[in-house]
């Protein structure tokens, strides 16, 4: 029993848990993210109606985007930024304009949600959440290089994160 509790931690080191962990937790905190805090400035425009709006847009962007690129994934989809040993690189659909099109999705819906609830606390931890997605990104692509040669192609000629643009 024992062994295979430290098999399945070693396994979920080896495979990025971690970046999976902190992504979890991060967008925990962003979902449960009060308005305000006392230290952060109070930000006007969040309680504006043209942030309501589009607040509900970059959402519904951010699931269509994340939703494309979890069906385009099919079986290659793993929670883990480690690929699967017996997957296969997808470029084709959502993934010939944006190479990591779930993360971005995650972020625009983080920044949809941020705008609706109003809160600049979870507009922060947005900002976040795209610098930890870039980290995460540069890890997992170190990872897609070394398992398929052709991602560096792939690389020069699809954006990472914002399409047409990062």
């Amino acid at each position: 029993m024992i062994q295979k509790a430290r098999s399945l931690m070693q396994t979920f080191i080896e495979r990025g848990g971690w970046w999976v962990s902190a992504q979890f937790g991060l967008l925990f905190a962003l979902v449960l993210a009060p308005s305000e805090l006392p230290w952060l400035p109070a930000l006007s425009f969040l309680r504006e109606q043209g942030a309501l709006i589009a607040g509900f847009i970059l959402g519904g962007c951010g699931v269509a985007l994340a939703g494309a690129g979890l069906l385009h994934l099919g079986a290659n989809l793993t929670p883990f930024p480690r690929p699967r040993d017996n997957g296969a690189l997808v470029q084709h659909g959502v993934y010939a304009i944006v190479r990591h099109p779930i993360y971005s999705g995650i972020i625009l819906g983080a920044f949809g949600w941020s705008l609706v609830r109003g809160s600049s606390v979870a507009l922060a931890l947005s900002a976040a959440l795209l610098i930890f997605f870039h980290f995460k990104s540069r890890r997992e692509e170190r990872w897609l290089v070394e398992r398929y040669p052709e991602y560096a192609d792939y690389q020069q000629r699809v954006k990472k994160i914002i399409p047409f643009i990062w």
